[in-house]
């Protein structure tokens, strides 16, 4: 983690395997993760005694066991409900979960792909990525839908659109799209109108992820050579390279609390 300027970077987790995808839970005690860790991706979780360590060690908590690929998390505004992808179903859905793993339900049952689940903020509709529609485009649901009728698709376009975001104050969606020829951010009211390109830029923009006050949008670019996390406030303007490192990083997710 590190703080909103991109100081302060601290290592949190420590294994020779792969972990990605940090989601805050609201209450920003905890963060949930997918790992590598047992051979196939899998939900963990580190809690609030793990983030102020000085040696996190390896040891966290597992949420979810399946044979399966479980990854992606995002935390309900609640706190109550994480809801992550899976592919137990031979194919990607769209999954949620109680925070200790228990009561694990899948929401799409589609036999396409629904992967990168997105809260709205009043934590009743969730945004996702699909390709039911012959491309990957965005969609939204509400969170009791039981026959899948609310499950509509936001974009209606040729081009791939991934990673939805939704706006903290539930105005706005992200997301990443292909439309001109390379990966974007763009924007979209939650009804689908109002696209705005948000970057342009010859290289790969990609995983918006919104501060909690709503004024910036952090996202992955290699436009420096290597996929670093950047930060541009919601009208386009204050680009800001937050990471400087010839490693790899990815997958950026606000604390709850905004820190100068």
């Amino acid at each position: 983690m590190m703080s909103a300027d991109g100081k302060d970077q601290t290592r949190l987790t420590s294994h020779l395997q792969r972990d990605k995808e940090p989601s805050w839970a609201p209450d920003g005690d905890r963060i949930a993760f997918s790992s590598y860790r047992d051979n196939n991706w899998e939900i963990y979780a580190l809690n609030g005694i793990e983030l102020n360590a000085i040696d996190p060690g390896t040891d966290k908590e597992r949420l979810t066991t399946n044979p399966a690929h479980d990854f992606r998390p995002s935390w309900s505004p609640e706190g109550d409900v994480i809801a992550f992808t899976s592919s137990r179903d031979m194919n990607h859905e769209i999954y949620v979960m109680d925070t200790t793993g228990a009561g694990q339900q899948n929401l799409t049952d589609d036999p396409a792909n629904d992967l990168y689940p997105s809260w709205s903020p009043d934590g009743s509709r969730i945004a996702f990525t699909s390709d039911r529609d012959g491309n990957y485009e965005i969609y939204k649901m509400d969170v009791t839908d039981s026959d899948g009728s609310s499950q509509k698709n936001l974009i209606n376009s040729p081009s791939l659109d991934y990673y939805p975001s939704w706006s903290p104050d539930g105005s706005k969606i992200a997301f990443s799209s292909e439309r001109d020829g390379n990966r974007e951010i763009y924007l979209i009211d939650t009804n689908g109108d109002n696209l705005t390109r948000l970057t342009d830029n010859p290289s790969i923009d990609y995983d918006p992820s919104w501060s909690p006050d709503n004024k910036w949008i952090a996202f992955v670019s290699d436009r420096d050579g290597n996929w670093e996390i950047y930060k541009i406030q919601y009208d386009g303007t204050g680009l800001t390279n937050l990471t400087n490192n010839p490693a790899v990083d990815q997958s950026p997710d606000w604390s709850p609390f905004l820190k100068p």
